[in-house]
């Protein structure tokens, strides 16, 4: 698996792009739920549609959302279905429509 190349910067953009359905807020906590497949492919390909990213740097902004195995899934539908595609570097980027 290849170097994770996000500046912490990068990283919290990431973080505050990824939405999820909240189920209750207070002052103390947000419970959210967890994406299903479909919505993990969404999130990832508006990912890596912004900057092409290697497994490690989509598992680290999604870290707490989803498994690595959940994502390698997720990033295998998405070159499967034409939506993705893995370069020579280990980095996917998103196919735009």
């Amino acid at each position: 698996m290849g170097n994770i190349n996000l500046t912490p910067d990068e990283i919290e953009y990431f973080n505050r792009k990824v939405r999820l359905r909240i189920l209750h807020e207070d002052d103390d906590i947000v419970l959210m739920t967890a994406p299903n497949e479909e919505q993990l492919m969404d999130i990832i390909k508006e990912l890596i549609s912004e900057k092409p990213m290697n497994l490690r740097e989509i598992h680290l902004i999604l870290s707490g959302i989803a498994s690595e195995d959940k994502i390698r899934r997720a990033l295998i539908s998405l070159v499967e279905r034409g939506l993705a595609v893995l370069g020579s570097d280990g980095r996917y980027s998103a196919i735009l429509e």
